[in-house]
């Protein structure tokens, strides 16, 4: 049971530790700037969208339809100098600037989390590598102390095969002196 338990919470703390996004948890306390309410999250998306083609190519259809419908005289709600179309414009720029700001600010805030934790990840990196270079040392000692061990037992095996067969050679010729 006790074992059972013990690879149980191996296995958490591996799956926890190979967690992508281990190095952000630190970090997940952090609110952004303008918070995470509906209306920041709508300002940011509204923000993002000013840059999309999809509204460049929006803006620019309406507002050609605007100036022809107000130059070929279809509808006059708007004469030459198109002064409501510049009251449009200009009331779309002071809402624009400060969203896309919002947006900036936010992603700023982001970008700063991700490179800390990044920071964080490269030291983990390098000092697992550090802690692996000195346990291959160590273990390259072992091994060298053991190469030692193994080279002094040959010996020693190869003196005591030598003394062996020198103490089988007294031994057969004096079997063979008593024989004759």
């Amino acid at each position: 049971m006790i074992g059972n338990e013990k690879v149980a919470q191996l296995a958490r703390s591996i799956a926890v530790k190979e967690h992508y996004l281990r190095y952000l948890m630190p970090h997940k306390h952090l609110n952004a700037v303008f918070g995470n309410d509906w209306f920041a999250l709508k300002a940011e998306s509204f923000a993002r969208f000013f840059g999309t083609p999809v509204f460049l190519v929006g803006q620019t259809l309406i507002v050609g339809v605007w100036i022809c419908l107000n130059v070929y005289g279809a509808a006059q709600f708007d004469p030459y100098p198109f002064i409501l179309l510049n009251l449009a414009f200009s009331l779309q720029a002071a809402y624009a600037a400060p969203l896309i700001l919002l947006a900036q600010t936010r992603q700023a805030d982001r970008d700063k989390v991700h490179a800390e934790a990044d920071a964080q990840h490269r030291e983990a990196l390098a000092l697992a590598s550090e802690q692996r270079e000195t346990q291959a040392a160590q273990q390259g000692e072992q091994i060298l102390q053991l190469l030692q061990q193994n080279t002094q037992l040959t010996q020693l095996v190869k003196d005591l095969s030598e003394h062996i067969e020198g103490l089988t050679r007294e031994m057969h010729a004096k079997v063979i002196r008593e024989g004759e």
